[in-house]
């Protein structure tokens, strides 16, 4: 794992591995969210369904093996002590957004594929979906600003 974290990046930038990584994964789910929530407004709600699941199961990947490990060597123990320094602050915030989108994307899945009990089953998709979006897109964003301003803009 320290491998993964610490090996050199593949884009062509000062990042690491995990960072180029993380990257790239992050991306694909937001085109593949994209695409999703295209299907959707076609009414094409069973290749919704599985474009969003195969999203958020990427997402839920990239999270747990790359994102949290490097939140957690890199960023954790300087808080709160550095909150304001550097890009402790964005990427804290980032770190918190994120994970209410994710939690909420979980749990829209769960609910979609009727994994869920029924006492905890929802009827307005619309607004949970487009909230989950909307999330997850802002965080994306903000992840790019993170890795431009780290790897690309930032100082050597």
């Amino acid at each position: 794992m320290q491998t993964l974290l610490t090996g050199t990046g593949f884009l062509g930038t000062r990042a690491p591995f995990h960072s180029d990584l993380s990257l790239i994964l992050v991306l694909i789910t937001a085109v593949l969210f994209t695409v999703g929530w295209r299907l959707a407004v076609r009414k094409n709600f069973e290749a919704h369904r599985w474009i969003q699941t195969t999203a958020v199961i990427l997402n839920t990947i990239a999270i747990l093996l790359v994102m949290i490990p490097a939140f957690v060597i890199y960023i954790l123990p300087g808080l709160p002590g550095k909150f304001l320094e550097g890009t402790y602050s964005i990427t804290t915030v980032h770190a918190f957004i994120g994970t209410i989108g994710l939690l909420l994307g979980v749990f829209i899945v769960l609910r979609a594929n009727r994994l869920v009990p029924k006492r905890l089953r929802f009827k307005n998709y619309k607004l949970f979906m487009r909230t989950s979006y909307g999330l997850y897109m802002l965080t994306t964003l903000i992840g790019v600003i993170i890795y431009v301003l780290v790897y690309i803009t930032g100082p050597a």
